[in-house]
């Protein structure tokens, strides 16, 4: 049975309101928690942007869920410095925490000021840092000098249970290389199509057997048009496409890009609704062409009512047939 998890979203919301909707959340029935992990957020209308992992102690502590986070290693964040707070995570809440490991959009990682490259080069840094962070978690003393540098470099505080290490992929061409190292896939699609096409491609290269989740996003309202507006208002920059996404720097940048969008052409990129039943449908959708799991990134601005409404639909854990 595939697992529903709630997306917390530290582009649209400050942290302290985000530990209350996931207490909420675990409260409603959902199985799981995944959260963003951003410098800057998508638009200046959503208004926010947290340090995840700060968050992610409070949140854990306040709740008993399995959470999730998908980082960039190699540019803002060294990739032993990541290592290690995942580490400390792991080890405060046990066997709690998957750990996403991405190539990274400029309007996060390019702060730092650095030459932002192409997707290749992107994807062998990543490559790097893979391998220097399954080194660390091993108890290794790490010496490593390529695109990343690490000198001598070793955790002493590690959990007893390995973190499972994700890869995140948006096309087939990265989920088969994220076939070759990652113990799972996160995908971000809101459809059985998209979903199916990227599970094949990491199946095929080395991902059978592993799990998958899918980040799902959803403009959801009692009517179809407060949904429309609230997809328009909060998450337009979905209308954004191909590797423009990853080089824009600025959430102004995203803003002007995307200031044409319409509700047809974000339809494209998520499931914009005023059912519930249409959510539940497509869940299964996805959980039937591969994914272990779906976390429902709803957009609008309305939490609480979304994760009530979820609850009353009677989708979620302990509720489901």
């Amino acid at each position: 049975m595939v697992q529903i998890g709630y997306h917390a979203s530290h582009e649209q919301f400050a942290p302290s309101h985000l530990v209350g909707l996931v207490r909420r959340a675990e409260l409603a029935g959902f199985d799981a928690i995944k959260c963003s992990d951003h410098f800057h957020p998508w638009s200046e209308r959503q208004g926010q942007s947290g340090f995840a992992w700060s968050w992610l102690g409070a949140a854990m502590q306040a709740t008993s869920l399995p959470f999730g986070i998908i980082s960039a290693p190699g540019y803002r964040y060294h990739p032993a410095v990541l290592a290690q707070a995942a580490a400390t995570i792991g080890e405060m809440y046990e066997g709690r925490l998957w750990f996403a490991l991405g190539s990274g959009e400029a309007i996060n990682e390019a702060i730092i000021g650095e030459y932002w490259p192409d997707k290749a080069e992107r994807n062998a840094r990543l490559l790097e840092c893979v391998d220097v962070t399954r080194r660390l978690f091993a108890s290794e003393t790490v010496t490593h000098r390529g695109r990343i540098t690490v000198v001598e470099a070793k955790l002493y505080t590690r959990p007893r249970t390995p973190i499972p290490l994700f890869g995140a992929a948006m096309t087939e061409a990265t989920a088969a290389l994220t076939g070759s190292w990652a113990d799972g896939l996160l995908i971000g699609a809101h459809d059985a199509d998209g979903v199916r096409r990227l599970v094949q491609a990491f199946q095929e290269n080395g991902g059978a057997g592993k799990p998958v989740h899918v980040q799902m996003a959803v403009s959801w309202a009692p009517t179809l048009k407060a949904a429309e507006e609230n997809a328009l208002d909060q998450w337009s920059s979905a209308a954004i496409g191909g590797e423009a996404a990853w080089d824009l720097r600025r959430p102004a940048d995203f803003d002007r890009a995307s200031s044409f969008a319409t509700a047809d052409v974000l339809g494209q990129s998520m499931l914009i609704t005023d059912s519930m039943s249409q959510i539940v449908e497509r869940i299964c959708e996805i959980g039937e062409v591969g994914a272990t799991a779906v976390h429902l990134h709803m957009v609008g601005r309305d939490q609480e009512a979304f994760i009530d409404e979820m609850a009353s639909s009677g989708a979620l854990r302990g509720q489901r047939s």
